[in-house]
């Protein structure tokens, strides 16, 4: 019997792409890092916390619940005696206890909806809440005349603080309405 020769081994054809594959120039390299860079989300992004932001549409949500509340209470007689009689004292403890009502409230909701909240957003949503109320209060007593702001201080600042009480509370229900 004869040897068997050893083929030599096949050449690739050009037609043929080889399953090797050629490194990357340096031009898709550099543009893989731009796509890359411009995927990633910023330092700001990251460090923003999800679902905390009081945007227009949470300010609007508040300024509708205050003034759902502060039209039947605003117009009352009750109110405008309480603001009439109460000492200034009892007023600030009014002042101090819808604030801190609010404050449940909104911590309430906070750590319901959104694990890791921050304190700064939760008193910032407050304050803005407050103030919304009690701009709005303000104005109601002052359209229907019983709010004194440039004759008695005083007894406008009262009555206003005892209606801003549930339209803060309102506000804040309002607010946390999606």
């Amino acid at each position: 019997m004869k040897p068997k020769k050893k083929r030599p081994p096949k050449k690739p054809s050009a037609s043929k792409p080889s399953n090797k594959k050629s490194p990357p120039s340096k031009s898709t390299i550099l543009k893989k890092q731009i796509q890359k860079q411009q995927e990633a989300p910023t330092f700001s992004k990251l460090m923003e916390p999800a679902k905390t932001k009081f945007g227009l549409r949470n300010i609007l949500q508040a300024i509708v619940g205050a003034t759902i509340l502060a039209i039947p209470i605003g117009f009352t007689e009750e109110t405008w005696r309480l603001g009439e009689t109460l000492p200034m004292w009892n007023i600030i403890i009014i002042f101090f206890i819808s604030l801190l009502f609010v404050t449940l409230f909104a911590y309430r909701h906070f750590k319901k909806n959104i694990p890791n909240f921050y304190w700064y957003d939760l008193l910032k949503r407050v304050f803005i809440i407050y103030i919304a109320s009690f701009f709005i209060v303000a104005l109601i007593l002052l359209t229907i005349q019983k709010a004194p702001w440039t004759s008695d201080f005083i007894l406008a600042l009262k009555r206003t603080v005892i209606v801003t009480f549930p339209s803060s509370l309102g506000a804040t229900l309002a607010g946390s309405l999606k």
